[in-house]
């Protein structure tokens, strides 16, 4: 899988409010509470299995989940991160 194109990467992170910081893409969810929170992350490790790709998820603040994606083994952002970030959306 290749790296995508920085235009490729600007277009979804300003339509999905994502960010972009050196190799990775990122956003941060608030949750109503801690069970929902928790919950969140149990969905996207779930999804994550399903698509065979791990991101960094970061509960904390009691609700707040930070989600990391990147495609180590390629240096970058892939379609598979892009991918994955749109399944998360949905949840």
């Amino acid at each position: 899988m290749s790296l995508l194109e920085v235009g490729e990467i600007n277009e979804f992170v300003e339509n999905h409010g994502w960010s972009r910081k050196e190799d990775s893409i990122i956003k941060e969810f608030t949750l109503t509470d801690f069970s929902s929170a928790l919950a969140f992350t149990v969905r996207i490790g779930i999804e994550a299995e399903k698509a065979d790709h791990h991101p960094d998820i970061y509960l904390f603040s009691w609700n707040k989940v930070k989600i990391v994606l990147s495609t180590h083994s390629e240096g970058g952002i892939t379609e598979k991160d892009i991918s994955l970030a749109k399944v998360i959306e949905k949840l």
